[in-house]
């Protein structure tokens, strides 16, 4: 059996309600939400991989599409020399171990300026997010396999919020087109 995670209902708004082979996880936004739900389902039974779905920003205005995410680093925290991205006591960097993929930047805010977007490009991410790095990390405490398929919804700059309210339905409906297209070729 694998685990369908989404931070968000809204994100999974063009799923079934029941897809097979998987479980659903709705986690809530943001890091600690997402380990925290991660971890307690985690615990409570055994799967063979974790397929996480849902949203992103992206600090390159303009794109578009679904993105294999296989990194990803904390935006908004920095260790005790206060090098931003690093955390004083867990990985800067945490890697799905697939090949290929983009690097998303996880922060717990929704990320809609340009000082922000400036900030996350230095640090060498494409998308942004408030939940990949911290479901990448329990999958790792776990030793289960991990997938992170990101649709972009906004480019995290100005009326972002907005944006993301009208695509949200539309991206959940990229990601499902991307989980046949992937089911359909293994």
């Amino acid at each position: 059996m694998k685990l369908l995670v989404a931070a968000l209902a809204s994100e999974l708004v063009a799923f079934p309600a029941e897809l097979d082979g998987y479980d659903r996880l709705v986690t809530g936004p943001g890091k600690l939400q997402a380990a925290y739900a991660l971890t307690r389902r985690l615990d409570a039974a055994d799967y063979d991989e974790i397929l996480v779905v849902g949203t992103a920003g992206s600090v390159v205005p303009g794109t578009r599409g679904v993105f294999d995410v296989t990194a990803a680093i904390q935006h908004d925290v920095t260790d005790i020399d206060g090098i931003a991205g690093q955390h004083v006591s867990l990985p800067s960097r945490v890697v799905t171990g697939r090949a290929g993929g983009v690097t998303i930047a996880t922060g717990d805010h929704f990320v809609d300026d340009g000082d922000a977007v400036a900030h996350i490009r230095a640090l060498d991410a494409l998308l942004v997010d408030m939940e990949t790095y911290a479901y990448i990390w329990v999958a790792q405490q776990f030793g289960v396999p991990i997938r992170v398929l990101k649709a972009v919804s906004d480019d995290a700059q100005g009326d972002a919020i907005t944006d993301w309210r009208d695509a949200v339905a539309a991206c959940s409906a990229e990601l499902y087109t991307e989980v046949q297209r992937l089911s359909a070729t293994r």
